[in-house]
């Protein structure tokens, strides 16, 4: 069994298609088709509803003798659903349309016939201002007054939206307007400079000098650890005079703090302590000088009662 949908059909080699025999069918024959209502319509004779969209199986011919540039004009018939009345429409392709013919009259054409209506009167308008410069004249100023009076009803309203609220229209614009690359640049480079102007850097104005500390580690069986001062950062500032630098960093002299740590071993003193102040010191030298007088005076004591006892003995011996 050979396919039921071919493209290409088996024609043996003896085909001759002038061999077919040719139908004489008439020149104005009707033709079975199947279509849908194009517009709604009521029967004329039963008057049945009819709706756009409803199938039917109609017969369609070509109507003589008619045509729009070139274009054939054909023409339907249809029965109606309920009394089996014979219905006719033909196309309109001058307004691209369906055109009813009998049978039936067209139901909701309000809309179509306004636009006829509208088209009708604004050709006969330029019909009648072509032939009557009067009629022209006269619709001109009567169309200028119009707009004049459209103008001040609306300055009018414009004003009274002024009086009522101000409204910044050109910045309701611009917020809805996308940003440029440029706008965007400029807007970053203005936030860049006014965080590092609001930003507050402290003692900007003054540097500060490191003073280097050094610490000797005395190992000694005998004493207290020494507490060494520490030494702080001190800002710099300008030295004029001599007097400015002693009072920042102190006199330079050889006997310096560190020196007192060394301790010289004595025989008598082993449970005594030496602090490296100076007020301590000084009180240890005049210890030692007292210490001295003292004992210059107990040998001058000495002397002298010697003396008295050698006199008293010769005076005994006598």
């Amino acid at each position: 069994m050979s396919e039921r949908k071919v493209l290409n059909k088996y024609y043996p080699p003896d085909f001759d298609p002038s061999k077919i025999p040719r139908m004489k069918l008439a020149k104005n024959r009707q033709y079975t088709v199947r279509l849908m209502a194009p517009f709604n319509m009521r029967c004329a004779t039963c008057g049945e509803y009819i709706y756009k969209g409803k199938k039917f199986n109609a017969r369609k011919e070509d109507v003589e003798n008619e045509d729009y540039l070139g274009i054939r004009i054909y023409r339907f018939y249809i029965k109606c659903t309920r009394c089996l009345q014979e219905i006719s429409f033909k196309t309109d392709p001058k307004n691209t349309d369906y055109e009813i013919e009998a049978g039936a009259t067209r139901n909701f054409m309000a809309l179509k016939l306004a636009e006829e209506q509208a088209k009708r009167e604004e050709e006969e308008q330029k019909e009648e201002e072509a032939n009557n410069p009067m009629k022209l004249l006269e619709y001109r100023t009567e169309q200028s007054k119009q707009e004049i009076e459209l103008l001040e009803s609306l300055e009018e309203l414009k004003e009274l939206n002024r009086r009522q609220q101000t409204v910044d229209y050109e910045g309701m614009l611009k917020q809805y307007q996308p940003e440029t690359a440029v706008e965007r640049k400029a807007r970053e480079e203005k936030e860049d400079d006014e965080f590092i102007k609001s930003v507050k850097f402290a003692n900007s104005s003054s540097n500060r000098v490191i003073v280097e500390e050094t610490v000797e580690d005395v190992t000694e069986d005998e004493g207290p650890p020494v507490k060494v001062p520490k030494i702080e950062m001190m800002p710099q500032r300008s030295i004029n005079t001599k007097k400015d630098w002693n009072r920042s960093i102190g006199v330079l002299s050889k006997k310096t703090a560190l020196s007192n740590l060394v301790k010289k071993k004595e025989s008598t003193q082993t449970s005594e302590t030496k602090t490296d102040s100076k007020p301590e010191k000084d009180v240890r030298q005049v210890d030692n000088r007292s210490s001295e007088t003292e004992s210059e005076r107990v040998k001058s004591a000495a002397t002298g009662l010697a003396l008295l006892a050698g006199y008293s003995g010769s005076d005994s011996d006598s």
